[in-house]
């Protein structure tokens, strides 16, 4: 398909370039083309859709149940964020309690997942940026970690199907708590190793200081959510604004920036990991005995209804829309992705900085395509 980004009033001096479908920085398959004029930008149009694969629709011919396995592959790097998701929308329709301990447990897989999808995020956004690999190779160090308690409470590493309609699949096995204290423990060491090395990294402030502000109006009026948003200054937070599962139980701060600029994004990012092993730290101290699952029939029916699930995924609100009409599969299973809704402002935060800007730029945004295509 041609595509013609070049505005009206271009003079035939301007030139065309795609940056994708497969280029190392989109971090997946997405294309920009962009129009340069030398190597300013002046135009952008974001191309998706390499990545469909019809998820809302297969959910309209499937079990309940059966559908837990799809949302995994959506942010693949945030699988137990994406799970929980769902399940809290079918929990809603069909009117399902959870034990105490399964909430306990939800919690803390799902600020694990945070974790590595952060960890994922600026390791490769300060490769992409040019300094190297030794961040990137740091960080999934740990992220290997907490990838390997995945392993312990359910069997996978990054696809955990582990949520279920009214608790978890399986309790955790013993090793798990040591497992977590000591990543606990080691991690604050391991987050100002990170800062040492990017924080005060000449070439990530000159890439990234002042470049790609996004004013807090527009970042709502385009609806942004997670990191994005609270970059530019607006502490909005579902597990704060409209808290799910027991989060209201916890102490922690929602970090905010300043500027607004593809920095502040990354020092949100920062700052939240702090926070997500904050949250941790309480929750295997208040972790209950007890049961994990109130258990349903695997061809289970929920009554007639619908439900709207909202929770704070790794890249921002995370919607799941479930409409039942009493038969063994939804009538419709909507989700609003928080990656899909933030590239919707990558436009306008793009357009009069050079082709080496729009990487950061992009990278600070964090999109995952699987969830963007769905």
């Amino acid at each position: 398909m041609a595509i013609d980004a070049r505005p009206p009033e271009a003079e035939g001096h301007e030139i065309v370039l795609n940056m994708g479908p497969q280029h190392p920085s989109t971090h997946g398959v997405f294309r920009l083309v962009v129009t340069l004029d030398g190597e300013t930008v002046v135009e952008a149009v974001p191309i998706i859709g390499y990545l469909h694969r019809g998820t809302e629709k297969l959910a309209e011919s499937r079990p309940y149940l059966q559908i837990i396995p799809l949302t995994d592959r959506l942010d693949y790097l945030s699988g137990m964020a994406m799970n929980l998701g769902y399940v809290l929308a079918v929990e809603g329709v069909a009117g399902i309690e959870v034990p105490e301990r399964a909430e306990y447990l939800r919690v803390i897989m799902a600020e694990l997942a945070r974790l590595a999808s952060h960890l994922v995020a600026l390791g490769s956004f300060a490769a992409d940026l040019g300094t190297w690999f030794t961040p990137l190779i740091y960080m999934f160090r740990e992220r290997e970690r907490i990838l390997d308690m995945f392993e312990m409470a359910c069997g996978q590493r990054m696809t955990p199907n582990y949520m279920r309609f009214g608790g978890v699949s399986k309790d955790i096995p013993p090793e798990f708590v040591p497992a977590l204290r000591s990543f606990i423990r080691d991690m604050p060491a391991h987050f100002d190793e990170y800062e040492s090395l990017l924080t005060t990294n000449e070439i990530i402030q000159a890439r990234t200081r002042g470049v790609g502000i996004l004013p807090a109006d527009i970042a709502v009026g385009y609806s942004i959510s997670g990191p994005a948003l609270r970059g530019s200054g607006v502490p909005f937070d579902v597990r704060r604004a409209a808290p799910y599962c027991i989060y209201e139980r916890f102490d922690f701060d929602i970090p905010i920036g300043k500027s607004g600029d593809v920095f502040d994004r990354y020092l949100v990012r920062v700052a939240e990991m702090r926070q997500s092993l904050r949250i941790l730290a309480q929750a295997v101290e208040q972790l209950p005995p007890g049961r994990v699952q109130n258990k349903q029939s695997p061809a289970f029916r929920p009554r007639k209804g619908e439900y709207y699930s909202r929770i704070e995924a790794s890249r921002g609100e995370l919607g799941c829309y479930v409409v039942s009409d009493g038969t063994i599969s939804p009538w419709r299973c909507k989700i609003r992705s928080p990656s899909f809704v933030n590239l919707g402002v990558l436009r306008e935060l793009v357009i009069g900085w050079k082709v080496a800007d729009v990487v950061a730029i992009l990278g600070s945004l964090d999109i995952v395509l699987g969830e963007v295509d769905r």
